[in-house]
């Protein structure tokens, strides 16, 4: 080996190791567990270690057979054991001179991480009132997504984003490796948001507490069950598409004022029913003359065949029908009778 080598081999071991965070996870006996690559310096036990927002002391490390190490060197990859929580795949890690120290910047970068979140929905809140006043209602659905791994938070999160549509919008305000815990559902009833639990439970206190402050907490074992189950509710959020159906037709042969009830229109149903709750429209020479444009239905005040209300009417029999708030009803004129239905809006 040439003399260069050893001396930057022997200035490596020295040097405080820093890398990637190649992937986090939560592992039921070991706690959180974080695949890392050295890229410079040397990775001992015992070093004080911040990765992202994350801080805590190595307490042991594992090679790529799962064996353990003591130390780990440039361009070597190991699971270590210690950090406070699972940080993003693709955060840099860095080893300080104290855990005092490196407690001291995860907490700053935790604080810095909050207060961009809290500025980026402003400024989308902002940005998107005036296209969202201009599409009528709108409405938002916040989720809060804990999983065991990071790749499958970020999958779900992505997957639930994307879900998004003009009426609703889809936010997931905060996502983190780990058990389901009490400031989880106070930042979801503070936020009216739902949690959403890949592979992970809430803590009995936890549990409590979402009871207590109406908090729904959903948990699921399949990615494809989660996005389905949050597609449907949006799909209860959206307002229902109003679909007019036309029941019945008939024509006034004869018409007949009797004071105290107004004029009785002698009908004869010529296409489908009549029912007495149908809303109902006149029509004169192809022009709807009845509702105005101050009135969004017409209403039949009473329907009889012969001398006895009826609740319906079918094709070719005769009726006797008076119309809600309408007396010019004239021989000639059609009724047409028909119904509002809602239908549930799906998303495509």
């Amino acid at each position: 080996m040439l003399e260069a080598d050893v001396l930057e081999l022997k200035a490596n071991v020295n040097k405080p190791a820093i890398g990637t965070v190649i992937e986090a996870s939560l592992d039921k006996g070991r706690g959180y567990v974080t695949k890392i690559l050295v890229q410079n310096g040397t990775l001992h036990i015992g070093d004080p270690i911040v990765a992202g927002s994350h801080s805590g002391k190595v307490k042991a490390m594992f090679n790529e057979k799962g064996k353990k190490v003591k130390t780990a060197g440039p361009s070597t990859p190991v699971l270590v054991l210690g950090l406070s929580g699972a940080p993003q795949a693709g955060e840099k890690f860095k080893v300080y001179e104290t855990e005092q120290e490196g407690r001291q910047i995860a907490v700053k970068r935790a604080q810095i991480e909050r207060e961009q979140a809290n500025r980026a929905s402003k400024r989308i809140s902002l940005d998107e009132i005036g296209r969202r006043l201009a599409l009528g209602t709108f409405k938002e659905l916040n989720l809060i997504v804990k999983g065991d791994v990071d790749g499958s938070i970020e999958a779900l999160s992505d997957s639930l984003i994307k879900l998004s549509v003009e009426k609703i919008q889809v936010n997931v305000i905060h996502k983190a490796v780990g058990q389901i815990v009490e400031s989880d559902v106070l930042l979801a009833s503070a936020s009216d948001a739902i949690i959403i639990g890949f592979q992970v439970r809430p803590s009995p206190n936890a549990r409590s507490l979402a009871e207590k402050e109406g908090v729904q907490i959903r948990s699921y074992s399949i990615i494809y069950e989660a996005i389905e189950e949050v597609k449907m509710a949006m799909e209860g959020m959206l307002e229902p598409t109003k679909q007019e159906n036309i029941l019945g037709m008939a024509e006034v042969r004869e018409t007949y004022k009797i004071s105290k009830i107004g004029t009785i229109a002698g009908c004869l149903v010529t296409e489908g029913k009549f029912f007495r709750s149908s809303h109902i429209r006149v029509i004169r020479d192809g022009i709807v003359v009845f509702p105005t444009k101050e009135r969004a239905h017409g209403e039949i005040s009473s329907l009889k065949r012969f001398k006895e209300d009826v609740k319906e009417i079918r094709n070719g029999l005769e009726c006797g029908i008076t119309i809600k708030n309408f007396n010019d009803i004239r021989e000639g004129d059609y009724i047409e009778a028909y119904e509002i239905v809602e239908i549930k809006t799906k998303l495509e």
